[in-house]
């Protein structure tokens, strides 16, 4: 039984170490067996890509990117404690290429330019955002880039995206979903 307010990494060169995170309400970390799926997805190797996430929580899905060889991981929460707390777990690690931001994840889209190659949207269930979130998450992905999303109930595809897995593990379904441009 994994110890509240810890996760472990399960792959790439921070495989298995444990890293902490102060408890908050809401933060609910992506189970270990869901991010091996969803790496499993991606693929285990994400050298040279960008990735966002925009309800960091623990820094779960940041922390595998890394691991996994991702150029950049940039982690928003609006949970001040926590942004630090992940901050810190970064520079524990070595994790040179770990941005994080305490913000709200629409007021960091509406000023966020940069484009990524894949986008983590995992917010607390209990916030009905999903009009708003999808299409501006979206907005920020690379052409064929993929966007994973975490939610109470299976999830549409909005025009430009594609659901390419879905899946559920209790009460959350996951997806993922891939941008494609009139060429894909």
């Amino acid at each position: 039984m994994p110890a509240a307010n810890q996760i472990r990494i399960i792959g790439g060169q921070w495989r298995a170490r444990r890293v902490r995170f102060p408890a908050a309400a809401g933060v609910r970390p992506t189970p270990d067996r869901v991010r091996e799926t969803l790496f499993n997805w991606l693929g285990q190797d994400l050298s040279g890509k960008k990735t966002l996430d925009l309800f960091a929580g623990s820094g779960a899905l940041s922390l595998e990117a890394l691991s996994r060889g991702a150029a950049l991981a940039v982690a928003v929460d609006r949970n001040r404690q926590l942004v630090r707390a992940l901050a810190a777990t970064g520079a524990t690690l070595g994790a040179t290429k770990l941005e994080t931001h305490c913000a709200q994840a629409l007021s960091f889209l509406a000023r966020e330019s940069r484009a990524f190659d894949v986008v983590f949207l995992d917010p607390p269930f209990i916030e009905q955002l999903w009009e708003a979130l999808l299409p501006a998450a979206a907005a920020r992905l690379v052409p064929g880039g993929v966007l994973y999303v975490e939610s109470p109930s299976p999830i549409e595809p909005l025009p430009g995206l594609a659901i390419l897995r879905r899946d559920k593990a209790g009460q959350v379904h996951y997806h993922l979903l891939r941008r494609i441009d009139g060429k894909d």
